[in-house]
């Protein structure tokens, strides 16, 4: 799994988020301190204070990585399943994300795995890191979990 320092360097760098409404980097942000904030396109409102933001940041391990994917991967199929193609499309890209902060093989297979929703990449990892797979024995890229069908 990428360090803290590794993720915000690629950042730093140009590493960009792969969401129309940053949702990828607005996921990694629950993880950084305000300070780092910026470098993720976010900050705070100008009401907020950064001791008490920096209180609530999740921990940098993989357990709690795994824990924000389980929810993230959870969504996922929930909008592929209802068919509803920006935002499963997003939460692909989010589910990607995680994948390159965990260094898995399946970030470079995201983008051919995206069929019917995303269905096939959200099945692969579910089945990888033992999370719930909702579309059971199917591959996802049936035409039944195609628009119209």
């Amino acid at each position: 799994m990428l360090t803290k320092q590794q993720v915000l360097e690629q950042v730093k760098a140009g590493r960009k988020s792969d969401t129309l409404d940053s949702r990828d980097y607005g996921r990694l942000a629950n993880f950084f301190e305000t300070e780092h904030l910026e470098a993720l396109g976010f900050g705070l409102a100008d009401d907020a204070d950064p001791a008490e933001s920096d209180k609530n940041i999740f921990e940098w391990t993989e357990e709690n990585v795994l824990v924000q994917l389980a929810s993230d991967l959870k969504f996922g199929f929930e909008k592929a399943l209802n068919q509803r193609g920006i935002s499963a499309g997003m939460m692909h890209s989010v589910v990607k994300m995680w994948m390159w902060v965990l260094e898995d093989e399946l970030y470079g297979k995201a983008d051919d795995m995206y069929a019917q929703y995303g269905l096939p990449f959200f099945k692969a990892v579910a089945l990888k890191y033992n999370l719930p797979n909702e579309i059971g024995e199917d591959a996802g890229d049936e035409d039944k979990y195609a628009s119209g069908y």
